[in-house]
């Protein structure tokens, strides 16, 4: 399901040098990857620039993970190959996490976004490249009210497996074009982001994955994950629209 066409996007200025292609039609994307921390409290990130990348992707984990997450981290590279920058952090300090609530916490998780979005686009580095948010489970509804917050910062999210309605009356003002995918036979799941999914007010889709559980372990699902992802954020975060 999929509404509304994208939206008309301006070149970007101080992109890094475009890839070369290599045979196959892929471009190289030799990414440099370095240890961050994000302010005021020093959140640990792991930022990752391929080379002639315009635009960056944040990612919002789950509960119970961090930026080790293995999906997210397979997603990222995935990413990285396609040329797009990736930066995948720690929402919560370890002190924090030993809470079980801050893990459920949207509006703190959503400040750390923002915080990290916000400091993305102060760092020379990253300065002139297109965010978008990538969010799994609770951290899709961190990056949704973010987003609500960051306004045209933001060109894209996608949402993996996530918990879309966890982000309450900010689904009604949410404009960025936003993917949602959820596993086929994560029954619950799939309801409640169909309902968080009617709420969305930008363009949208709703991908569903056939033969998917909650975390996509199931052979080939977390790829589809991937394919949909990469292809809404080659889309949206593009420096130009296709003709």
């Amino acid at each position: 399901m999929e509404y509304g066409p994208p939206p008309t996007k301006a070149p970007f200025s101080g992109a890094a040098p475009s890839p070369k292609p290599q045979p196959g039609g892929r471009a190289q994307s030799a990414a440099e990857s370095r240890t961050v921390g994000i302010p005021p409290i020093g959140l640990a990130g792991t930022l990752c620039i391929p080379n002639g990348a315009t635009a960056l992707v944040v990612f919002a984990h789950g509960s119970g993970s961090s930026r080790f997450s293995q999906r997210n981290m397979a997603v990222a590279e995935a990413l990285n190959e396609q040329g797009i920058a990736t930066l995948l952090f720690d929402l919560l300090t370890s002190e924090e996490e030993v809470n079980r609530a801050n893990v459920f916490d949207i509006p703190l998780l959503a400040e750390r976004v923002v915080d990290a979005v916000e400091w993305a686009g102060r760092e020379p580095l990253t300065q002139h490249l297109r965010i978008g948010l990538f969010g799994a489970s609770t951290g899709a509804a961190a990056a949704l009210v973010a987003a609500a917050q960051l306004g045209e910062c933001i060109g894209a999210i996608v949402s993996r497996g996530g918990r879309p309605d966890l982000a309450g009356a900010v689904l009604d003002y949410i404009r960025t074009p936003t993917l949602l995918i959820v596993g086929g036979v994560d029954f619950t799941v799939i309801e409640l982001n169909e309902r968080a999914f009617a709420r969305l007010r930008g363009p949208k889709a709703l991908e569903i994955v056939p033969g998917a559980s909650h975390l996509f372990p199931e052979p080939g699902t977390l790829k589809a994950v991937i394919g949909h992802a990469a292809d809404w954020f080659q889309r949206y975060l593009s420096p130009t629209l296709p003709d």
